[in-house]
């Protein structure tokens, strides 16, 4: 049996291609992985911890073999809850719109709260890093609106997919597969894309 985390990270509700995707996937999954735990963590719901001042220095405490003191202590404390939730898993599926080329803020926000040295990575001054997250797999539900493999540069660049499978190879997490709804801006109908994509998630949810 297994735990699989969808990680939203659109504020859109039921006007998002990302999050139906999603759902398209995960109903698909629970119709073959019936005994699995599936939950979702909504970053927009408000209560994912900031990553400001106190938590800096926390991080850099704990780098330095030190024990973070006052603020710092309930900013990692709160880190630290956030981090042991998201280890608590075994599947990821993150369902990720566009933003400007990259990820939503939030998103960003979160892999900053959960990347802390002794949970995501460890590092060695010789050796360099190494991820810390094993026996994971994750799946990426990406959407874009404009930006298209094949289209010129003036329709963006893609710093979304190739920064979050980048991120989870160094957390430990290199089985990483996606699903990527982008639709041909040229026909200016985008249902069969629609139709393709929400396909491709049901064959990726039945083996995943």
């Amino acid at each position: 049996m297994s735990r699989l985390l969808h990680v939203s990270s659109s504020p859109r509700g039921p006007r998002s291609e990302s999050l139906a995707l999603a759902a398209t996937f995960l109903d698909t999954y629970r119709e073959h992985n019936p005994l699995d735990d599936v939950d979702t963590l909504d970053l927009w719901d408000g209560t994912l911890p900031d990553f400001g001042p106190a938590a800096a220095a926390a991080k850099m405490a704990v780098f330095a073999g030190e024990e973070p003191q006052g603020a710092a202590a309930e900013a990692w404390s709160r880190a630290v809850a956030t981090f042991r939730r998201f280890d608590s898993y075994d599947r990821y599926l993150f369902s990720v719109p566009m933003w400007n080329a990259g990820i939503p803020y939030v998103l960003k926000q979160f892999i900053d709260v959960v990347s802390q040295p002794g949970m995501v990575f460890g590092f060695d001054p010789v050796s360099g890093y190494t991820g810390l997250l094993r026996g994971k797999k994750a799946a990426l539900v990406l959407t874009s609106a404009v930006y298209g493999p094949g289209r010129g540069p003036a329709f963006g660049s893609d710093f979304q997919a190739p920064y979050l499978r980048d991120w989870l190879a160094w957390a430990g997490v290199p089985d990483v597969e996606e699903v990527a709804f982008r639709p041909d801006l040229a026909t200016a109908d985008a249902a069969a894309d629609r139709l393709r994509a929400h396909e491709a998630a049901r064959r990726l949810a039945a083996k995943f």
